[in-house]
């Protein structure tokens, strides 16, 4: 069988399981949130046919507002496939459209969240410190990389570190070990953020250590997105925490409600012990990141370890995060989490940090610039891992016009999908991808969780950044950029390892999909600023 007949085939699935995971959401409280959701959308569509066929003039009236709307749209600043993700339902179905577009855009208690979390980081911003010794370093070796880091220090107030080790992890399985010995150590705070926490070996394991820190007297604060409520804890889960002594809060808990404020969820991956050493990567506190639960063939992944000075970078972003998350009036101290000393041992002068997180409040889309940055000022070689592949135009101009210009682009994503929608989706880029140069390619054991992007061996991003439209412009995520750093070769060590397992894509493969699938890709492809 040829290789591209392989990457035809539909990958085994465990029917038994997936049975039992549909019964869970339909009669469990994810299958109540839906349904009321699905209500509310109704409600909308039941007032739609009301105006149309018995308030003539209301009809029209509403039709002249989604053209109106239609105006202001792309008058306004913004991406372009967003805009047209918008318009498409509101010239089409101008009376619904138009006002689902009105009903999730003027939303009081969003505007109210976007404003607390952009006033909290300004009012933030100084705690993290330059030095402008590093900086001159940076500048007198690369005068591009300071600019990337000027970049990143007005838009997100990050700065460039020296004194800081890192160590990055191929897989989950050699992570879990020393991110418990890690935890073991600790002496004065543990602050934990992650988009997906699940019962499990995993979690149980770092329970276990949490709640004996919590008797030692460490400090130790969880925060997890909503998401989680929905598919893995009960609802009072934060309660059972916080009898631990584990202070624990959830971002933005799903309500069954239309909100645009549930569209931005708390991607990160981060974990903080005693502001010296930091976790953050593509792995959450699961079993399949660690492969001891199997749910989509081989889960690949990875994580880096930091230790020193920029720490205190991801120490920030969490209680900045916090801070918002619990509604505190007064303000909180900062200064006893930051103003941490790294030991000596921990101590690595050569090479340049720099961690920076990416607000989709803000307006700017640092984690796509960063890339994009990379992407434009390649010489020989960038290769990516993603699991995901949803691109606006202006990252596939910057990925085919590396490749044009003879630099060697390649993407690795996974052979095994997690969301069918979203595998058809990003097959839909492959062609025009490939016909500009850049290399494909399926990792054929499973499932590609892995976040990384390395270049000439020289820049390394590493984080919890997919590239697609979600991680770009709608979910808060965390990444660290690394330059002349030791563990940038390894990260490519890793990328040239798993590419011995993956499956070469082709021109002609785009093309010998079924018809129906091919369809349903290019339909996807037009809502995909808004799945």
């Amino acid at each position: 069988m040829d290789k591209e007949k392989q990457l035809l085939m539909k990958p085994k699935e465990k029917l038994k399981q997936g049975r039992h995971g549909l019964l869970r959401v339909v009669f469990g409280r994810t299958g109540i949130v839906m349904l009321l959701v699905l209500i509310q959308i109704g409600i909308l569509f039941i007032g739609f046919k009301v105006i149309r066929d018995y308030l003539f003039a209301t009809y029209w009236a509403t039709v002249f507002l989604g053209l109106w709307l239609v105006v202001l749209i792309i008058s306004r600043k913004g991406n372009p496939s967003f805009q047209i993700a918008w318009i498409v339902p509101i010239l089409t179905v101008p009376v619904f459209g138009a006002l689902l577009y009105l009903y999730l855009s003027t939303q009081i208690g969003t505007r109210k969240f976007n404003r607390q979390i952009l006033e909290e980081a300004a009012g933030t911003s100084s705690l993290i410190r330059q030095k402008p010794a590093v900086l001159d370093k940076l500048r007198s070796e690369s005068e591009h990389m300071a600019n990337l880091a000027g970049y990143l220090r007005k838009v997100d107030g990050c700065a460039v570190h020296q004194n800081t080790s890192a160590h990055y992890f191929t897989c989950g399985e050699d992570l879990v070990g020393p991110l418990l010995e890690e935890l073991q150590k600790a002496k004065r705070f543990i602050f934990l953020e992650y988009f997906i926490v699940a019962p499990g070996y995993m979690w149980d394991s770092i329970l276990e250590i949490l709640k004996a820190k919590v008797k030692e007297g460490v400090e130790v604060r969880m925060l997890y997105d909503g998401m989680c409520d929905l598919f893995h804890f009960p609802k009072d889960y934060p309660k059972q925490l916080e009898q631990y002594g584990i202070k624990c809060r959830v971002f933005s808990p799903i309500v069954p409600a239309l909100s645009t404020v549930q569209n931005n969820r708390d991607h990160r991956k981060i974990l903080v012990i005693d502001g010296h050493t930091a976790f953050t990567g593509g792995i959450n506190l699961a079993d399949e990141y660690i492969n001891r639960k199997e749910r989509f063939g081989y889960w690949k992944d990875s994580a880096i370890m930091l230790k020193g000075e920029a720490v205190t970078s991801f120490t920030l972003m969490f209680l900045r995060m916090w801070k918002v998350i619990e509604g505190r009036k007064v303000p909180e101290s900062y200064s006893k989490y930051i103003d941490v000393h790294p030991k000596s041992e921990e101590q690595q002068p050569e090479g340049y940090v720099i961690p920076f997180d990416d607000n989709p409040l803000d307006g700017e889309q640092t984690s796509e610039q960063v890339i994009m940055d990379i992407l434009y000022s390649a010489k020989t070689y960038v290769h990516i891992m993603t699991p995901y592949l949803v691109l606006d135009h202006e990252m596939i101009v910057a990925l085919t016009f590396a490749a044009k210009r003879g630099v060697d682009v390649r993407i690795m994503m996974p052979h095994i999908p997690d969301k069918k929608y979203a595998f058809l989706l990003a097959r839909t880029y492959y062609n025009e991808l490939l016909e500009a140069g850049v290399k494909i390619y399926e990792f054929e054991p499973g499932f590609v969780h892995t976040k990384a992007v390395v270049s000439d061996g020289e820049k390394a991003v590493v984080g919890s950044i997919n590239m697609d439209f979600r991680s770009f412009y709608l979910s808060f995520e965390c990444g660290v950029l690394l330059y002349q750093n030791a563990e940038i070769a390894r990260i490519e060590e890793d990328f040239q390892e798993t590419l011995k397992k993956c499956l070469t894509v082709t021109p002609r493969f785009y093309n010998r999909q079924a018809f129906p699938l091919r369809v349903a890709g290019r339909v996807l492809r037009l809502f995909a600023p808004l799945l």
